[in-house]
């Protein structure tokens, strides 16, 4: 080895340790960024040239030090599971979130819900029994009336109004799919262009691996690296974006509540996901597959189309109950209109619950009394009172409906709660491997610099080394 090379040696030092210097300043500037994963340089030392020959038996050293590459400090298992915990937790949650706010429109226990508009309404029936000569409580009883179908009507189209809305949100979810799988598909090409030319690409993989946890959000997604540093991003066990390509999904189907309910299996066009060709698209985990449940028609368990099909049931049950014992009755009407008729009517056309009206206007057409009983006889007015108690009730239908869609309210919010405890773990565990730690950074540049200033020592010591040879020997004559 020559006096030179020692100046080689040094200098490849002071190169890489300037380098790892930079991948320390690079972690701690970027100690706070969101999503950002910690690098190291990697060193390696430069073997001795050798020149082989019979009678060598020179021992020389290495040629120094160099930086073979920044590794990206990321765990695929780690990020995988969160990946999986997040499709899992955004699926339950979005459920818990349909429940709990379709819990909010049935205002249930309370004063103004359709279980005290039922109330009231029977109690004006026993008052028209208690005084059936008063027009007035025949007002009130009319009153009463349209305040529980007004209950029932306002009851059923804030569930419409929730199906409509969670349709759209559907497809925007859609949307957002879409324009995030673009996004990957761009990063896939820049990542795989940088590392063929030899480049870092740390900071594209940091962005590109949160739009795939982003997508396991929205759809459930799954990623698989290739060799060339792509991403494929899988959906259904289909990819979704492959190299530098992705895939357009779409969400297809009713755009209106009805076609959930009451029709034939054959006449429903249920809320799905298809890729751009038409393919169905099956989901098992994100947002969206939470939308698709919520949307489902009652048939496949969808929860807001089984709150529909109740309100419809309750109104139906009003309407059958009490017309078939109203149309036996007898009014304060002069015969031979003195029969009673329908008091409640229901438009065929529409669905229970929006069809529903009060069919008596003249509070001397409602029926109170028994024929034969007498004029002011009260006594059918009273039986109609009873029907809340009797099996199979409106009232009835009401409170199963309500405890049902309570029980599946805190199951859904504990589900909700342990699955988001669950991605929890696996997102502290993913940046405990990730996350840049500053006193850790601080040590190593200490370490570097220490590095650094030990190899320009050496430089200098060289540099005074071959003073002494070339300027201070051989000078003949002194």
């Amino acid at each position: 080895m020559s006096t030179f090379s020692g100046l080689s040696t040094a200098l490849s030092s002071l190169t890489a340790q300037r380098q790892a210097l930079d991948v320390a300043g690079q972690n701690i500037a970027n100690a706070n960024t969101a999503g950002y994963t910690r690098q190291r340089a990697d060193m390696s030392a430069i073997p001795a040239l050798s020149a082989p020959s019979m009678f060598s038996n020179q021992t020389v050293a290495g040629n120094g030090v160099r930086v073979t590459g920044i590794t990206r400090m990321d765990d695929t298992f780690l990020d995988a599971r969160l990946r999986a915990a997040t499709s899992g937790a955004a699926l339950q949650q979005t459920r818990a979130q349909a429940l709990a706010r379709l819990e909010s429109t049935v205002t249930e226990p309370g004063s103004t819900g359709p279980g005290a508009a039922l109330s009231t309404f029977w109690a004006a029936w026993q008052g028209v029994g208690n005084t059936p000569d008063d027009p007035a409580a025949r007002n009130v009883l009319l009153g009463d009336a349209a305040a529980l179908v007004t209950q029932v009507t306002d009851g059923y189209r804030a569930v419409e109004t929730q199906w409509t809305q969670t349709r759209t949100e559907a497809h925007t979810l859609a949307t957002e799919v879409n324009t995030t799988a673009t996004a990957v598909a761009e990063l896939n090409d820049q990542i795989r262009s940088v590392l063929v030319s030899g480049g870092s690409a740390n900071e594209l993989m940091d962005r590109r691996s949160q739009l795939v946890t982003t997508l396991s959000g929205l759809v459930g997604a799954t990623a698989r690296e290739r060799e060339d540093g792509t991403l494929d991003v899988v959906v259904g066990g289909n990819a979704l974006v492959r190299g530098s390509s992705a895939t357009a999904i779409a969400v297809t189907g009713s755009f209106t509540m009805a076609a959930g309910i009451g029709e034939p299996p054959a006449a429903l066009d249920p809320v799905r996901v298809t890729w751009a060709d038409g393919t169905a698209l099956p989901l098992d985990g994100g947002r969206l597959a939470g939308h698709l449940a919520t949307l489902a028609p009652g048939s496949s368990g969808g929860v807001l189309a089984r709150a529909a099909g109740a309100w419809n049931a309750v109104a139906q049950r009003v309407h059958d109950v009490v017309n078939a014992a109203h149309g036996g009755g007898t009014t304060l009407a002069p015969p031979p209109d003195d029969t009673g008729g329908e008091f409640f009517a229901l438009d065929a056309a529409r669905p229970a619950a929006l069809g529903l009206s009060v069919a008596i206007t003249d509070p001397t057409r409602v029926a109170a009394g028994t024929p034969g009983a007498g004029a002011f006889d009260g006594s059918l007015a009273d039986r109609i009172s009873q029907l809340a108690t009797q099996p199979g009730s409106p009232d009835e239908l009401w409170r199963s409906f309500v405890v049902d869609l309570g029980v599946q309210s805190r199951s859904a919010g504990q589900r909700a709660t342990v699955s988001e405890t669950s991605r929890a773990t696996a997102e502290n565990l993913q940046l405990s491997q990730a996350s840049v730690d500053i006193d850790e950074e601080s040590v190593n540049m200490l370490a570097f610099q220490r590095a650094y200033e030990g190899a320009a020592r050496v430089l200098t010591a060289i540099d005074e080394m071959l003073d002494v040879l070339i300027n201070r020997t051989g000078v003949v004559g002194r």
